[in-house]
C-alpha cells in the first residue's frame, strides 16, 4: 500500500495507530487479567476465521494488538479489515 492508501484507510480505523508506516497497533485496557484473556481468546477465534493472525501482548488488564501482513512486510487491506473486526469485539 502507498502512504496515501494507508492514510485513507487509517481514517476508517481512528483508534489504531500506524506504526512506522508498516503496521497497525492498538492497546485495549480491561479491569483485570481474566477479562483481558477472554478478549484474547475471542480475538484468536476471529483471527482463525479470517486466516489473518495479529501479534498479541497480554498483560494484567491490557492487550496490545499489532497487525500487519508478514508476507509483504507491511500493511494490506486485510490488516484494516481485521482491525475493524477487532474493534467490534469490545463493547
Amino acid at each position: 500500500m502507498t502512504p496515501e492508501d494507508i492514510a485513507a484507510r487509517a481514517a476508517d480505523t481512528p483508534a489504531w495507530a500506524v506504526m512506522d508506516g508498516r503496521r497497525l497497533e492498538r492497546t485495549f485496557t480491561f479491569p483485570d487479567f481474566a477479562t483481558a484473556l477472554a478478549f484474547v481468546n475471542r480475538l484468536g477465534a476471529l483471527a482463525e476465521e479470517m486466516d489473518h493472525h495479529p501479534d498479541l501482548h497480554l498483560s494484567w488488564g491490557e492487550v496490545i494488538v499489532s497487525v500487519w501482513t508478514h508476507s509483504v512486510g507491511g500493511l494490506t487491506g486485510k490488516d484494516f479489515t481485521l482491525a475493524r473486526a477487532v474493534d467490534e469485539l469490545v463493547p
